[in-house]
């Protein structure tokens, strides 16, 4: 995708099989919560968060996490781990009988919450992004693009309850 910006992540391995992109999971995040435009998220996935930054952000010390894209509130897209390699998206999970889904899926984080709606440009850049993915990873499809609440149910709630399924499934359709 043309005017994505990259930043290395140092929270990234190798994967099993570098072949085996056979998942796509949405996240929602914002640091802090529900606040939006802020550097906080990029340097969490970075390694370099100052946890005294805002009292939020406790829970926050010495956690190793990342995901493979952000697209900010605006539209814009920022990669943090090469497509290739495992990001640190997914904690606990299980996709299908297959445990472990940050060994073979891709991380999109949204930046945003549980408690307000994306906004188009967001939904703009996410069909943009899944739908070149698709075209580059032959075991990815449309149909296995999930949200962390259903890799971790009861762990995880994002990308929440006003990303909306249907318009985003209408827009792979297109």
């Amino acid at each position: 995708m043309q005017g994505v910006r990259f930043l290395s992540s140092p929270h990234f391995n190798q994967r099993p099989d570098e072949d085996d992109i056979s998942l796509i999971v949405i996240h929602n995040i914002s640091l802090p919560a529900g606040q939006f435009g802020l550097p906080y998220i990029t340097e969490l996935f970075l390694g370099c968060l100052d946890c005294s930054a805002d009292e939020s952000f406790a829970d926050l010390q010495g956690l190793e996490v990342s995901a493979h894209c952000l697209i900010r509130r605006d539209g814009s897209v920022i990669q943090y781990v090469p497509f290739n390699k495992r990001a640190w998206h997914a904690g606990v999970s299980e996709y299908k009988g297959r445990q472990g889904c940050n060994d073979f899926s891709i991380g999109i984080e949204l930046e945003g919450s549980d408690h307000v709606p994306f906004t188009n440009a967001q939904y703009a850049s996410l069909e943009e992004l899944v739908k070149t993915l698709i075209k580059h990873y032959p075991r990815l499809n449309k149909d296995e693009v999930t949200g962390h609440s259903d890799i971790a149910p009861g762990r995880k709630t994002d990308p929440g309850p006003h990303f909306d399924w249907q318009r985003f499934r209408a827009l792979l359709n297109q």
